[in-house]
């Protein structure tokens, strides 16, 4: 299956800023892609300046996919989501998880599936973020926040997904997030040193959606001459 997946080095690093980005541009130039985020907590919070996650996604990618499509589990505490499936009675299925995600991919010929938080964040008990990408088998991209102990969760990610044989595909972070400078971003490779990496890229304006989705294509674009694969 041809894709991503999208991973962080933690929470609010920029993941969906990346994944939307990354879809909007394959749908920008005519491609059919979808995405798929496993689970979503935290939609009793405050709106923010973003729509949820999945809403997002469901808005970048172009396989006409509703939000419920894209992220099956929603829950509204901000927790891990094996805890706020606890509390919503609900038990999260890995099967269930994987034939969607490969489901959405195969009639969309393109994936883009991002995780929740970071790779060794519990899905439900004994099945973390980090499994569901080994059992897709998608190259991994890292978001990466931007500022003092980046280089430490950035490696500390890379060596995570290299235990468990996942490959690398990149890396990236979200350009609306303030930082000290401006290009700067963290690109693990072999010899596990930084590098400079992707451009900033224009913040949306205007309407909610309409206009974020042509941001979200030029950092798509953007990041595409990396060599993403896509």
């Amino acid at each position: 299956m041809r894709g991503i997946f999208v991973t962080g080095t933690g929470t609010e690093v920029g993941k969906s800023i990346v994944a939307a980005a990354v879809c909007a541009a394959l749908a920008a130039r005519g491609e059919r892609v979808a995405a798929f985020k496993p689970a979503v907590t935290g939609l009793d919070g405050p709106d923010g300046d973003w729509p949820a996650d999945h809403e997002l996604l469901a808005v970048a990618a172009s396989a006409g996919q509703a939000p419920a499509d894209v992220a099956p589990h929603r829950y509204g505490p901000a927790l891990s989501p094996h805890f706020a499936a606890e509390l919503a009675g609900e038990t999260i299925e890995p099967a269930q998880l994987v034939e969607a995600a490969r489901s959405a991919g195969e009639r969309a010929g393109t994936l883009v599936c991002e995780g929740v938080g970071g790779l060794l964040v519990p899905i439900t008990p004994g099945y973390l973020v980090r499994d569901l990408a080994v059992d897709l088998g998608l190259p991994l991209v890292v978001a990466a926040g931007t500022g003092l102990g980046t280089i430490n969760h950035t490696l500390l990610t890379v060596e995570a997904a290299r235990a468990a044989g996942v490959g690398g595909g990149g890396g990236g972070h979200d350009p609306l997030a303030p930082r000290a400078d401006a290009d700067r971003v963290l690109e693990p490779r072999h010899d596990r040193a930084p590098r400079r990496g992707a451009r900033e890229w224009p913040p949306p304006n205007g309407s909610r959606f309409a206009r974020r989705r042509r941001g979200l294509a030029a950092a798509g674009r953007l990041a595409g001459r990396r060599g993403s694969g896509l």
